[in-house]
């Protein structure tokens, strides 16, 4: 059985027509959105206006400088026409004479006067031992005999034995023209113990018989090592 249309239910007649209310009802909608967006910013300007704070102006009071009065003015002296007349009754002792010859109380006693020289400090010049024309000797023999003394006299410290120390101790002195030992000093340390103990042999040594220089006895410098080495 075919099925028929009524023409008034064809709806392809009308097809143009709901496109174009679509279209009218699409833009009032478009300007509905833009009115309401400029409403927004109107309302948002408006409440940023009244939130606005107001900074108050510092006031800086006003100073004037206190103006100092000028000066006074010197008065001028007054001068006056008064004049008084005073009696010329003072006598004046002119009867004295001065005496043009010496008096001998009233002398100066004049002194030679003499420079006090200062005696000059003589300072022997110290030779080194390696140059010395003459070297010292000591109880007859060479630096041999005093190496033998001095090793006799040493005594190890115990502290340095304990903590097993031991080297070479350079020690500097000077030999005096009366073959006495003086001003001992270290060149080279190795324990305080050590340096000590070197210090006390080599200053207590007996005269030596001193250099000579020119056939003169000289002050000779000596560079002397001890050594510490545990047996």
């Amino acid at each position: 059985m075919e099925i028929k249309k009524s023409p008034k239910a064809n709806l392809e007649d009308k097809k143009f027509l709901f496109t174009e209310i679509g279209l009218v009802v699409a833009l009032v909608a478009v300007l509905c959105a833009f009115e309401m967006k400029s409403t927004e910013s109107k309302t948002l300007d408006a409440l940023g206006e009244d939130t606005a704070v107001v900074v108050e102006e510092e006031q800086v009071p006003i100073t004037q400088e206190e103006q100092l009065p000028p000066p006074e003015v010197p008065k001028e002296p007054v001068m006056s026409d008064v004049i008084d007349i005073v009696d010329d009754d003072i006598k004046v002792d002119d009867d004295f004479l001065i005496s043009t010859e010496d008096d001998a109380s009233l002398g100066v006693e004049i002194k030679d006067y003499v420079v006090e020289q200062e005696e000059e400090e003589v300072v022997e010049e110290v030779v080194p031992f390696a140059i010395v024309e003459q070297k010292p000797t000591f109880q007859g023999g060479d630096a041999n005999t005093f190496t033998k003394w001095v090793f006799s006299k040493i005594i190890y410290p115990e502290i340095a034995k304990e903590n097993g120390v031991q080297g070479r101790v350079t020690l500097q002195f000077t030999i005096e023209t009366d073959g006495s030992v003086k001003n001992v000093k270290v060149l080279r340390g190795v324990d305080s113990s050590l340096d000590k103990e070197a210090i006390r042999v080599v200053s207590s040594s007996p005269k030596w018989k001193p250099g000579m220089q020119r056939n003169k006895p000289v002050r000779v410098k000596y560079t002397f090592p001890v050594v510490f080495q545990l047996r």
